[in-house]
């Protein structure tokens, strides 16, 4: 298995692996699995600022994660959003441990102070993934999202990864993924 940064062209494998977290589950509050273009965009999107990884076993992507903004307001620049999905058929191979080493690792490198996760309550495995990275429960709300017909919690977890400190200007990834990563990929 390698990871290698997400491309456009990957948007149609992405979407497989999301669709039946949407379909089938409370894992995610989408009702409806997004269309590959929706997909494309959002990979566009997020790869402005942050990284957004594939993990490849085989030719085939089997699961990837990203980070994202977590607020708007600038004096929230510093800390980030993380999301993961596995291919179903991937789950207990440890995917999500490398991709998750490697998210953060780039995180650091681009000054990001916090990471949080948003997750589903309950989620036992979730939970006990981020509990293994040193993320800490911070917070609940209570019925926030409503999907199959029940209201849903929502937990966040929380991981300091910078040096309060030593805090400087963020680097976008785009400045920093040829450090990373093979530029040929």
């Amino acid at each position: 298995m390698h990871i290698r940064v997400a491309k456009v062209s990957d948007a149609k494998a992405i979407q497989e692996i999301y669709a039946p977290y949407v379909e089938k589950t409370n894992i995610t509050f989408e009702y409806d699995v997004p269309s590959v273009e929706e997909m494309t965009h959002r990979i566009k999107k997020t790869l402005e600022k942050f990284p957004y990884l594939v993990a490849i076993e085989q030719n085939q992507i089997i699961g990837y994660a990203y980070a994202s903004v977590y607020r708007t307001r600038h004096a929230y620049q510093w800390d980030s959003e993380l999301s993961i999905y596995i291919d179903e058929h991937y789950h207990g191979q440890s995917v999500g441990k490398i991709l998750y080493e490697k998210l953060i690792d780039i995180l650091k490198a681009m000054h990001i102070q916090n990471v949080y996760a948003c997750i589903t309550y309950p989620n036992e495995k979730s939970e006990k993934f981020h509990q293994k990275f040193g993320f800490e429960l911070i917070g609940c709300f209570h019925q926030v999202g409503y999907k199959f017909d029940t209201w849903h919690d929502v937990i966040w977890m929380e991981k300091a990864i910078g040096k309060r400190d030593n805090v400087q200007e963020v680097i976008p990834f785009s400045l920093l993924s040829s450090i990373f990563f093979d530029s040929s990929l």
